[in-house]
């Protein structure tokens, strides 16, 4: 099956799923400029579950996700891309990172930024040697994305937390005034403390942090 096909099936199923008395309420929670067709998202990952049983061809699927990201009307056509690329053949590889990095930076928001991290968190689990050094450059990035990017990249690691990488990270955006960037750094603080509370305390009170990741960093503290 070529990929414009499966990207077809994908699209015209989303169509068919779609309630539209949901899609200006989600229009306007999401603030987006890309109208929704009213599909909520387990939703389109079923559909893209569905269309995808028994393909596993990495090319296939990464060409369709590309399709349905840059041709996208709606907004859950590049829901569908990310679900996508989240599918086993494409996770933790390192020549998705160029797939990542443009979802990221043409996406531009939370909802499809911080879904994506969740790739990048697999990649730097199976190429750490590869991606530790690239997250830090994105952690010095001018797109305010790819920076929120790389504070998030190692959310749910636990104790496989590179300590080292999340202290570069977050000590290159400490300054930033941006919510989204604030936001980012207390999160990521706080998922540490599930393993190491000591370390996220005296992290915090080692840095002039934001009010705001401080407060998200100690929020179960």
């Amino acid at each position: 099956m070529p990929s414009a096909e499966l990207a077809t099936r994908i699209r015209l199923a989303l169509v068919d799923a779609a309630d539209p008395t949901l899609a200006p309420a989600q229009q306007s929670y999401m603030k987006s400029a890309m109208p929704f067709y009213g599909v909520r998202v387990p939703i389109v990952r079923r559909v893209v579950s569905t269309h995808t049983k028994g393909v596993a061809d990495p090319v296939l699927l990464r060409d369709a996700a590309l399709l349905l990201w840059r041709r996208a009307t709606h907004r859950e056509e590049r829901y569908a891309a990310t679900a996508l690329i989240a599918l086993r053949p494409l996770r933790a590889r390192l020549d998705m990172l160029p797939v990542h990095e443009e979802m990221i930076r043409t996406g531009a928001w939370w909802d499809h930024v911080d879904e994506i991290a969740h790739r990048l968190t697999e990649t730097l689990d199976s190429h750490p040697r590869e991606m530790t050094p690239l997250l830090r450059e994105w952690s010095r990035d001018e797109d305010m994305w790819i920076r929120r990017a790389s504070i998030i990249a190692q959310l749910g690691r636990r104790d496989a937390t590179d300590r080292d990488l999340l202290t570069a990270v977050i000590d290159a955006n400490a300054a930033d005034r941006e919510f989204f960037i604030r936001k980012a750094i207390g999160w990521a603080l706080r998922e540490v403390t599930r393993t190491d509370p000591e370390w996220v305390r005296a992290f915090v009170e080692a840095r002039d942090l934001s009010p705001l990741s401080r407060r998200e960093a100690l929020k179960h503290l």
